[in-house]
């Protein structure tokens, strides 16, 4: 595959992705988001086997970087994904201690 092609391939899929996101209605986010964060360990996957192969210095060393990347984005995505899950937690189910949510007012 020439440079040209793998170029054209990447806008692309860039444009498609940032038109497919920006129509998402707001309370899909975290579900897709959820489903996302699999996407990127099978990315974190083939970047461990992209190193494995590698050769040259220079492969491993974008290999690695690949593999750091992969796996910031993967532990990111599931930090992100709790983070947004507790806020659609009652104050009670949090442990605020304080209100106790809706218990005890009838």
């Amino acid at each position: 595959m020439t440079g040209i092609v793998a170029l054209y391939i990447f806008m692309l899929a860039a444009f498609t992705g940032y038109e497919v996101i920006a129509r998402v209605p707001v309370i899909l986010h975290t579900p897709l988001m959820s489903g996302s964060n699999f996407v990127h360990g099978i990315g974190l996957v083939g970047a461990m086997v992209a190193l494995g192969y590698a050769a040259s210095t220079r492969e491993k060393v974008i290999g690695f970087g690949g593999v750091l990347l992969a796996a910031g984005n993967a532990v990111g995505g599931y930090a992100v994904t709790e983070r947004m899950l507790e806020m659609f937690k009652s104050s009670g189910a949090r442990g605020g201690g304080k209100g106790g949510g809706a218990k005890g007012k009838h």
